[in-house]
């Protein structure tokens, strides 16, 4: 999978292992600090958006992403990748708020946590590599969508003075790396918006009228529900939505940003350390959350980080901004942090996927398997369940396409006293249920030798396949012989031989 090119240049170091060393490097010092405070400026209208949804305090979800972005920066498996208070989590706490109300988040964030926890620690994260290529795609074009269609609200039907903003923010990111990459063109372009606003005393949206700043931060999340049957049995469903909807976005951005940083991860280390964080970020913030991806973009691609020192800095930078900043962060106008989210989601969308020479040479399946992932994702605006849909297609066209693939050939041997049959492709449930159509039992002599060296045996319902056969051949007085089982598969076969 490709993606497009970054708006700046890679950054002149590679070790995402040990960000220390980047004390030798002032420079890289600076890229990542500047990274991260790019990073932290989109995230805060995103994290506003969602704590709407999720029905919690907006500065609730703000300290919140505080917690989870500097928890993973410091146990992360992925460095560079942002973790906050995420939509796809938001979407799911939702309705159980609306319907039994916020102190019901703390537990239900806990939960979740704690089997984010046990998922890596058990090493589950592996799963994530049977999530296809055509997945994948489809996974990056819908989110390219919907990060870009989150931010035409602010852009579309306000007054000229917001298009000419939008105008100068967007040249600015696009063209200020062909002078200089020193210092990121987005946080130059926010930073030329805001102060375009500000002297010309222009009246446009900004971040303070999403959500008003208040003073101070808030404390320990109190619990205010008893720890009981009635609150599991509340909690428990959600929990897990929780859980594995933070775990599914979580390596599938880590998958895409390895692609981007063409560097490797902990997968299993991200896993837990979510957990980890989701615990830490309920007890002081009071919301769950998950890696970001546009945000993890817009840090990698537009801020050039490469490190935990970018995610570190954009957490610190958000805390900052709430303590001591509020005010400066009220004015930063949402036009200028939309045009910069849209071009990172232009260039999130796989547009050589969708080319129509692409499209042509490409399978039909492989193609509608990516649709599909792209149309559930952006109908339901929810990132899992487009990836469940195309990853259960998938698994269904991969089982057609290997049942097709299983063959038998029959060569009569010597004067036609014995028969010989070489079957081709891999036995499982798809495939051996038509199996004995193969065969052609009534004309075939005595003496009946299967050769299965290139059939692999899969699972229990080949074995019965195999030995239905063998039955078949037995009541017309015909004597089975099995031939080039390898080592797994004749062990298979003879553990549950005899008992299906």
């Amino acid at each position: 999978m490709t993606v497009a090119g970054p708006l700046t240049a890679p950054p002149p170091f590679t070790d995402t292992a040990r960000p220390w060393t980047l004390l030798r490097s002032p420079s890289g010092v600076v890229r990542e600090g500047l990274a991260g405070i790019v990073t932290m400026l989109a995230l805060i209208p995103e994290v506003i958006s969602f704590s709407f949804v999720s029905g919690v305090d907006p500065k609730v979800a703000l300290v919140a992403s505080v917690v989870l972005a500097f928890v993973m920066s410091i146990l992360g498996g992925r460095p560079a990748m942002v973790t906050a208070a995420a939509g796809s989590v938001a979407l799911v706490i939702g309705p159980m708020v609306r319907a039994h109300g916020v102190p019901y988040v703390l537990p239900t964030v806990i939960l979740a946590g704690i089997v984010q926890v046990a998922f890596g620690a058990a090493g589950l994260a592996r799963m994530t590599r049977f999530i296809p290529r055509s997945v994948m795609l489809g996974f990056v074009n819908a989110l390219g969508i919907l990060i870009f269609c989150a931010q035409v609200p602010h852009v579309i039907g306000g007054d000229p003075v917001v298009y000419g903003l939008f105008a100068v923010t967007a040249a600015i990111t696009l063209l200020l790396p062909r002078v200089t990459t020193a210092v990121p063109a987005a946080l130059v372009a926010i930073v030329a918006a805001t102060a375009i606003v500000g002297f010309g005393h222009l009246h446009v949206p900004n971040v303070s009228g999403d959500a008003p700043a208040s003073a101070g931060l808030p404390g320990l999340t109190p619990l205010l529900v008893p720890l009981n049957l009635d609150t599991l049995r509340i909690i428990w469903s959600t929990a897990l939505s929780v859980a594995f909807v933070g775990l599914l976005e979580t390596l599938l951005t880590a998958r895409l940003v390895d692609d981007l940083t063409r560097t490797p991860s902990n997968k299993g280390k991200e896993c837990w350390a979510l957990g980890v964080a989701n615990v830490l970020a309920s007890l002081w913030g009071g919301i769950g959350g998950c890696a970001m991806i546009g945000q993890s973009i817009v840090n990698v691609e537009i801020g050039g980080g490469r490190t935990r020192l970018s995610t570190a800095v954009a957490a610190l930078a958000l805390l900052a901004m709430l303590t001591g900043l509020g005010g400066l962060m009220a004015r930063i106008p949402m036009v200028a942090l939309a045009a910069v989210m849209m071009i990172v989601a232009i260039r999130t969308v796989n547009w050589r996927s969708v080319r129509p020479g692409t499209l042509k040479r490409m399978p039909v399946s492989e193609t509608a398997i990516m649709l599909l992932t792209v149309g559930v994702t952006v109908a339901t605006g929810n990132l899992a369940l487009g990836v469940l849909c195309g990853v259960v297609l998938a698994t269904i066209v991969f089982a057609r396409r290997a049942a097709q693939g299983t063959i038998a050939h029959r060569t009569l041997l010597g004067d036609g006293n014995a028969v010989r049959y070489v079957v081709h492709g891999p036995l499982f449930f798809g495939s051996s249920h038509d199996l004995h159509e193969h065969f052609t039992h009534a004309a075939d002599p005595a003496d009946v030798t299967i050769d299965l060296t290139h059939s692999p045996i899969w699972d229990a319902s080949s074995v019965a396949a195999l030995e239905a056969i063998e039955t078949k051949y037995r009541g017309l007085g015909s004597v089975v012989t099995w031939v080039g089982l390898d080592e797994r598969s004749a062990a298979f076969r003879q553990r549950l031989s005899g008992i299906l």
